[in-house]
């Protein structure tokens, strides 16, 4: 089976991806931990050093406000709730705590959506203990229930220790999943994702010039509506930023960096490049088979597979053509096998990418042949055998 099948799998996708006009050097950037993702299908278009777990800084404040937003959904919350302002939350976040701040006061009560606008364009950590304090009744319960929840959703790598992002051993994130809570963030609130987008927000009076949004792509790139930076000694400069053209939204995560202005640079670059130099292809669609595997003493020799989920694979253009697919298999596949069975794996394999495996399905059934046919195959196989040295 194998080599015929996986000449007939890549002249499937040569058809799929014409002839490019030259091929070129793989994608490439300076940030140590990078993510470039298709928000609308999920579909990873460039990753780097994106699985492993890192310090978020700031960008855990994404996920501090997806559970706020959840309440307020709900009706559990709303925008004109008041919350008040602990010793605590001024202590570590206020003016005088030397981080990033709202400029909050001890025992102000202030407004759920003045902290939101708070924790996105001025990422207060007063603003974001306050609303964690009121919600859970402690800071380290709210990220009790942040990681909780954050798992719930798939982020299996989400260990938070605080609402702030503030450093702490063992508080992280891998920037895959910071990608998969940015694409969440805004497919599961679009009534509040608009925070995200906003430049301005004048609350602070200590500081006057403490107004402005530090996520760079809002000035710099045409139709960047969020997300948030993030800074610490410890985990650099990094950013989760999104951006929509032509009804596509992509998303854009990077991390690692040694300075503001890296960061924006590098920001700016991913993103146009998300949009310029990536695709998402359609490979395969549910029930079309996408090849045959060899079938042992069946009613017939071999059987179909397909998946049961279209099958989108995010292409750098340059290296279009040097996408491959194989189907993996334990073989021949002994009969009885059931229509809609698991008998193998499809693997897509693109430069600078890890591998992308699939499911595949069986599209029919196949009985076992009976008792005399068996022994007939049996023989047959015995005797092919016995021809070997």
């Amino acid at each position: 089976m194998g080599s015929n099948l996986m000449r007939s799998l890549i002249c499937t996708l040569c058809l799929l991806f014409p002839a490019a006009a030259a091929i070129g050097q793989g994608f490439e950037t300076t940030a140590p931990v990078a993510v470039l993702m298709d928000a609308q299908s999920g579909t990873i278009l460039f990753e780097k050093n994106a699985r492993e777990p890192i310090p978020p800084a700031s960008m855990t404040k994404i996920m501090t406000l997806y559970m706020v937003f959840e309440r307020l959904k709900s009706g559990a919350l709303t925008l004109d709730d008041e919350f008040t302002v602990s010793d605590d939350a001024w202590r570590r976040g206020g003016f005088r705590s030397g981080s990033s701040t709202m400029c909050l006061n001890p025992n102000e009560r202030v407004r759920v959506e003045d902290l939101i606008r708070g924790v996105i364009v001025l990422s207060g950590n007063d603003a974001a203990i306050t609303l964690a304090e009121n919600i859970s009744g402690s800071e380290a319960a709210f990220a009790q229930a942040m990681t909780k929840r954050a798992h719930e959703l798939g982020l299996a790598s989400v260990n938070f220790l605080n609402s702030t992002g503030w450093p702490a051993e063992g508080h992280v994130i891998s920037g895959l999943d910071l990608a998969r809570l940015a694409r969440m963030s805004a497919q599961d609130f679009p009534e509040y994702y608009a925070y995200y987008g906003e430049k301005e927000f004048g609350w602070c009076k200590a500081a006057p010039s403490n107004r402005f949004n530090r996520n760079p792509l809002l000035s710099l790139v045409a139709g960047a509506d969020g997300l948030k930076t993030g800074h610490t000694n410890e985990a650099g400069y990094g950013l989760v930023g999104s951006a929509v053209r032509d009804g596509k939204r992509r998303i854009v995560v990077i991390s690692g960096l040694r300075s503001n202005r890296d960061r924006s640079r590098q920001s700016e670059r991913l993103l146009r490049a998300a949009f310029r130099e990536f695709d998402v292809k359609e490979l395969f669609v549910p029930d079309a088979p996408i090849g045959k595997i060899d079938v042992f003493l069946g009613t017939q020799k071999t059987v179909s597979v397909g998946v049961k989920q279209t099958v989108q694979f995010g292409v750098f253009k340059p290296q279009i053509r040097d996408v491959k697919a194989e189907i993996i298999y334990q073989g021949p596949v002994s009969a009885p096998i059931e229509q809609g069975q698991k008998i193998a794996i499809l693997r897509l394999t693109s430069p600078d990418r890890p591998p992308v495996e699939i499911d595949l399905f069986a599209l029919e059934s196949v009985a076992k042949k009976g008792f005399f046919s068996r022994v007939i195959t049996g023989l047959v196989r015995f005797i092919q055998g016995s021809g070997k040295e």
